[in-house]
């Protein structure tokens, strides 16, 4: 039985003026399903929608904020975060999750993929954001356990660890008010794991979310190449063990392939992934979207959807 695997519209949306021709290039590739990504514009929703309706196409997943919101000069996932320290940032991010949850069920999708937030490092004491620490990896020509990068990392996490404290309390507060709308819309709510030191939540902080919400519609988004940067930088030992660990919480995925150190949303096959070692992701019952840049070519596609399929099979 052929893995059933979606292909996220971020990588074609632009190249196409209506929604059928780009279901149609999507399922001529040998993809299944669909993620419409948070450049879907409602133009490109209406022709999914029909394709929808006609049978041709399901859509799995949907990626907030979608469609692109009405004021947003263009799609954007964190226009307003769902965990952040201004109350007014906060609310805006309710109400566009609210709208693309809305706009999920208008198309059937299973669940919706957030950024939740992030936890700023730069102070006037110094910058310990991901930026930061990037330039202090080529200082040590890449090497993540250098002594003198890994001081900087140890400062990084235990500002975090700090500043975590007063946001995380606001952020679950904001999920007991829109679980329970998930709950009732029957779609889950995956919070992506993302490339950086300062994303909400990290490894940890999704272990937490997940048990103190249990039983609820909360799940976790393993995006595969930002798992790599996160290797790669030393922010976690070991990303196919991360991805184990974490997998009884996971929803969904995003497949993609990751150059050294951060070079992410290459086709599969184009990195240093080893897709081998993560078949555990073809033996659960998750939603699975390829999601590489739009610069990937169609041919490069093909063949990383085959190189996928084969490493899984």
């Amino acid at each position: 039985m052929k893995l059933k695997i979606a292909i996220s519209t971020n990588w074609n949306v632009h190249h196409h003026k209506t929604g059928e021709s780009l279901v149609d290039e999507a399922l001529e590739l040998g993809f299944d399903a669909l993620e419409l990504g948070y450049n879907t514009t409602e133009e490109i929703a209406k022709g999914v929608r029909h394709c929808i309706h006609d049978g041709r196409i399901e859509v799995d997943s949907v990626h907030a904020y979608c469609p692109v919101p009405f004021n947003a000069p263009h799609g954007y996932p964190e226009l307003h975060l769902l965990a952040s320290m201004d109350e007014d940032d906060r609310a805006m991010a309710a109400l566009l999750l609210k709208k693309t949850l809305t706009f999920a069920q208008t198309v059937n999708a299973k669940a919706i993929v957030l950024h939740a937030g992030r936890i700023y490092l730069n102070s006037w004491l110094g910058n310990l954001d991901s930026n930061t620490l990037s330039n202090q990896m080529e200082r040590v020509d890449g090497n993540k356990n250098a002594p003198a990068y890994q001081r900087f990392v140890k400062k990084a996490w235990k500002r975090r660890a700090s500043r975590a404290k007063k946001m995380i309390p606001l952020f679950r507060d904001q999920l007991e008010r829109v679980l329970p709308t998930f709950d009732r819309a029957g779609v889950l709510l995956c919070l992506e794991n993302l490339p950086s030191i300062e994303a909400y939540p990290d490894e940890e902080e999704v272990v937490d979310l997940m048990r103190r919400f249990e039983g609820s519609p909360l799940r976790y988004w393993h995006d595969m190449g930002h798992g790599q940067v996160r290797e790669n930088m030393g922010w976690i030992s070991d990303h196919v063990e991360s991805a184990r660990k974490l997998l009884p919480y996971v929803g969904g995925i995003h497949i993609h392939d990751c150059a050294p150190m951060a070079h992410d949303h290459l086709a599969p096959g184009e990195g240093s992934i080893d897709f081998a070692a993560f078949r555990f992701f073809a033996e659960h019952e998750i939603i699975r979207v390829f999601e590489p840049s739009p610069k990937v070519p169609p041919e490069s596609i093909k063949i990383a959807l085959r190189h996928v399929r084969d490493a899984w099979a």
